[in-house]
């Protein structure tokens, strides 16, 4: 299963370095293009799971995920619209933040319990569990601050080698943290319908188990579907009203970005249905991969405060993933 969980973090941040090599900063379409990318890919494994795997997906399934769906897709297109602001190093650390505010909502939502084995909905906190949702909430604060009060003249010295220059802008701080709010309330929702579905899938006779996993074949399928919907709508607005012509060499890449979302995608339901926490964990660390890859594919380089405010706030992820929040 750690197999699983090392191939879905390379994938995601495959997704981040190839949709981050194919959003030019001078293409004022270029979200929408990395969306129709996405959204094609995952409708092709949407039609592949329902015709192949035999998948029971129902026009009512769509329409029952489509709240958690349209956060999800929401905050992945303001994510791409920050493509074009900032580092790939700076905002995915602070768009992997979401895991501490969905735990916020939760608690906001359904209280606090201090007993590991409550079977309420209550989130359950403890020590480790505090101090990672506080590094993190304070990792990225701190980003956003050094990123805003850094010195023209040294933001432009240590861009230097870098494949891009970016300004000091609060816009280019606010997308990434929109992203994460969003996809933290995406994930609050999902909580909620996946919970009622399965509930109502054991209630007509199927094992916990087999619930479980139905549910997230269906619920995946019907996301993937209505990615693929709101891709059809970019293309016409992007390709017939804008007149837009196809780039083999940037949509190639955003393409390649769709195909690492989706596998990604695949393999993180393989390891939440089978409740492998370690795998969470693994996952979580996808962020300090993307960093990798821009430091060697696009030259990025921060100074040791954003660093130090990363390592911060990845240590954060790390134990919220430990603890499965």
């Amino acid at each position: 299963m750690w197999i699983i969980a090392i191939i879905a973090m390379l994938c995601w941040s495959g997704s981040d370095i190839f949709s981050k090599i194919g959003s030019r900063q001078e293409d004022k379409l270029s979200h929408y293009k990395v969306g129709i990318a996405v959204g094609l890919v995952m409708g092709i494994h949407a039609l592949y799971e329902i015709s192949v795997r035999g998948v029971p997906l129902t026009f009512s399934d769509i329409i029952t995920y489509l709240p958690a769906s349209a956060f999800y897709i929401l905050s992945m297109v303001i994510g791409y619209i920050g493509l074009r602001y900032i580092e790939l190093s700076i905002s995915s650390p602070i768009c992997n933040g979401s895991g501490a505010v969905t735990a916020i909502l939760c608690m906001l939502f359904f209280g606090i319990t201090w007993d590991a084995n409550s079977d309420s909905n209550a989130v359950f906190l403890n020590g480790p569990i505090i101090a990672g949702i506080a590094m993190i909430v304070v990792g990225i604060v701190a980003l956003g601050i050094i990123d805003n009060i850094e010195d023209p003249e040294l933001r432009y010295q240590r861009q230097l080698k870098a494949n891009r220059k970016y300004a000091k802008s609060v816009l280019a701080i606010l997308l990434p943290v929109l992203y994460c709010v969003l996809d933290s309330c995406g994930t609050f929702v999902d909580t909620l319908i996946a919970d009622n579905y399965v509930s109502g899938l054991i209630a007509g006779g199927l094992g916990e188990e087999a619930a479980d996993t139905r549910a997230g074949d269906v619920l995946n399928a019907a996301y993937e579907l209505t990615w693929f919907f709101m891709a059809v709508i970019f293309a016409v607005y992007v390709y017939v009203f804008k007149r837009e012509k196809i780039d083999t060499k940037y949509d190639g890449t955003k393409l390649l970005g769709g195909i690492c979302e989706t596998v990604g995608q695949v393999f993180y339901m393989m390891v939440i249905v089978k409740g492998y926490v370690p795998g969470y964990v693994i996952i979580s660390a996808y962020c300090a991969v993307s960093l990798l890859w821009g430091r060697i594919f696009l030259k990025e380089k921060l100074s040791y405060k954003h660093y130090s405010a990363i390592a911060l706030a990845f240590v954060g992820i790390l134990i919220l993933g430990f603890f499965d929040v």
